[in-house]
């Protein structure tokens, strides 16, 4: 379907027609506590809490982060204090990184198949969001790395070389979100499985890279 009044999207499934929701990012998330650890406190090979640093955000997570089959999440080397017990992420949370050296500010994951046994942070400069309300698997993880909302936060980035957002004007933005969790729910899956069918991709243009490097070596004089 197609439209062009506002709160309507353009495309949408079929079925859908409702207008979408406008929302504060205030009032449909709760702020977690995050830690201020460097690089050289984490660690790949032991440790019980792990944590998600704001460089791995922008650089190696995408928009929809399975901690399940994920093994590139260090651990805290450091004992956590008890303080932290109610920041731990869950299913559905969203890292927001709040530092780049570029517009990158902003960029996020959501955090998905969580075990019973997995205690993760969110760590240095990062926000972690809460939604209040239970959302459409993967929605909320494009949607916020979309253009159509990233582009209201380049006017509260402040800083020349290292560029920042307050917690205090993220919560002003606007969110624009369907009311009917089964379109979330579509919209999350669909992204999802383009998702995995481009790291598909990816996987397959390295291991070609690799055999026509092996190739170039051993077939030439």
């Amino acid at each position: 379907m197609f439209a062009d009044k506002i709160g309507y999207p353009a495309l949408r499934f079929k079925g859908f027609t409702e207008k979408w929701e406008q929302r504060k990012l205030g009032e449909i998330f709760l702020f977690k506590r995050n830690n201020t650890f460097s690089r050289s406190e984490l660690s790949f090979e032991n440790g019980y809490v792990k944590n998600i640093h704001y460089g791995d955000i922008l650089v190696k997570y995408n928009e929809y982060l399975n901690v399940h089959n994920n093994s590139n999440i260090p651990f805290i080397i450091h004992n956590i204090p008890s303080s932290f017990s109610s920041s731990y992420l869950q299913d559905g949370d969203i890292i927001m990184a709040d530092t780049a050296e570029d517009e990158t500010v902003g960029k996020s994951t959501e955090i998905s198949s969580l075990s019973s046994n997995d205690r993760i942070l969110a760590g240095l400069h990062t926000i972690p969001l809460s939604p209040k309300q239970k959302f459409g698997s993967g929605f909320l993880g494009f949607y916020l790395n979309s253009n159509s909302y990233h582009d209201k936060l380049r006017p509260l980035m402040q800083g020349i070389k290292v560029t920042s957002i307050s917690k205090k004007n993220l919560k002003n933005t606007i969110l624009q979100f369907p009311k009917e969790f089964e379109e979330q729910k579509r919209i999350g899956k669909l992204f999802i499985k383009l998702n995995r069918t481009i790291n598909l991709h990816d996987k397959k243009i390295q291991y070609l890279k690799q055999l026509k490097r092996g190739l170039l070596q051993k077939m030439f004089v």
